[in-house]
């Protein structure tokens, strides 16, 4: 995890406790956009939750792993079916940036970027509160990405939960103690 780090490649610590993932998806902008503020759309890949079109404005996001993918693989142990969280939108720049707050483990900043025919996708996950609560929120963020390019590619994504657990393992190993 260093600074080559490749679109398609893992998520990176630029500072500590500070996850930066980055995936190219097919444009144009508008439509990656949409796939960040439509409660439809990022049900496909995140999680649901309607949100009002400007900062400031209050939301709840809920997540339902289960139906991301199909099958949805083996949840590990302690995952429920449903998880909700309320967050803030604290920025909300049509089609380039959207910051949330994102519960007790700090903040969220999507942006997007043209790339040829393509968009890049940044996020930022900003002070984590742990080693535990960041490695799990890396694995999450890399399977979510990872359903999200397969459907903005028109494929079938591979089932989520046995990637997130392939990705615990992978990140335990790559993030010093």
């Amino acid at each position: 995890m260093n600074s080559t780090t490749k679109p398609e490649a893992y998520g990176e610590l630029p500072e500590p406790m500070t996850l930066k993932i980055q995936r190219l998806l097919p444009g144009p902008i508008e439509r990656i956009w949409a796939y960040l503020t439509d409660s439809e759309l990022r049900r496909k890949w995140l999680a649901a939750g309607d949100m009002d079109a400007k900062a400031g404005a209050s939301f709840e996001l809920v997540w339902r792993n289960d139906e991301l993918t199909d099958p949805p693989g083996e949840p590990p142990a302690g995952f429920g079916g449903e998880h909700r969280m309320q967050s803030r939108i604290t920025e909300f720049d049509p089609p380039r940036k959207l910051s949330i707050t994102w519960n007790s483990t700090g903040d969220v900043t999507f942006e997007l970027e043209p790339k040829g025919k393509g968009v890049l996708l940044t996020i930022i996950h900003r002070r984590f509160p742990d080693r535990a609560t960041l490695l799990k929120h890396m694995a999450g963020w890399h399977m979510h990405l990872d359903v999200l390019v397969a459907r903005a590619n028109g494929e079938e994504p591979a089932p989520f939960w046995d990637g997130w657990s392939g990705l615990m393992k992978e990140y335990d190993a790559r993030l010093p103690a």
